[in-house]
């Protein structure tokens, strides 16, 4: 269990990981990033992970959380948020809003989205697309996000990934939460113990 104080931390280094190796893109925009995504492309897709804490903390939200968790989000996107094209669109979408320099224009984001989480409380409710959560649990979602699209961003460009160990513990300890929602954890514990290969298209979203 992540105490908020450290879910921040997770936040900030995610958020840091993926602009330093952004910024090692080096012109390579246009060359392959992921499935229908060129690198823009996939780099657009990830700096959402940013901006929608932007948008979604400006809209006023009262109530109760209606997500009560970063696993329970990800099983409500999947069932209600899945359109792959439109996916696609929004990741194609992003990264040409990114502009001439995306390494400057993802830097920026960055700065900006970590000012804006530092000063809000760990209980503002952010207003996403499958209910209310609050900051703090969405923050682990983001950091998911932002450490995987990172790790398919150094794949594409063959740089060393170098998670850091925060944003990867978090990021692992969600995968077996949601592998574990999914009744898929035992495939799950034998592979990472070297009791054998994942099963072909194994996923836990």
């Amino acid at each position: 269990m992540f105490t908020p104080p450290a879910t921040r931390e997770a936040f900030a280094a995610s958020a840091a990981f993926f602009a330093a190796r952004v910024a090692e893109v080096d012109g390579r925009w246009d060359e392959h990033g992921l499935g229908e995504w060129t690198v823009r492309d996939l780099v657009g897709h990830t700096s959402r992970s940013l901006l929608t804490i932007e948008s979604y903390l400006r809209d006023e939200v009262e109530g109760h959380p209606e997500a009560a968790s970063a696993a329970e989000y990800f099983d409500r996107a999947a069932s209600s948020l899945a359109d792959p094209v439109a996916v696609t669109q929004r990741g194609r979408d992003a990264g040409a809003a990114l502009g001439a320099d995306p390494s400057a224009a993802v830097n920026d984001i960055r700065r900006r989205v970590t000012d804006l989480v530092d000063a809000s409380p760990d209980d503002a409710l952010v207003a996403t697309p499958i209910g209310s959560m609050r900051l703090i649990d969405y923050l682990v979602a983001r950091t998911f996000e932002l450490t995987v699209h990172t790790c398919d961003l150094c794949a594409a460009l063959g740089l060393d990934a170098d998670v850091p160990p925060i944003a990867a513990a978090q990021t692992a300890a969600l995968i077996g939460e949601l592998a574990a929602r999914h009744q898929q954890v035992t495939a799950l514990l034998l592979s990472a113990t070297g009791r054998g290969p994942l099963p072909p298209g194994f996923t836990v979203l």
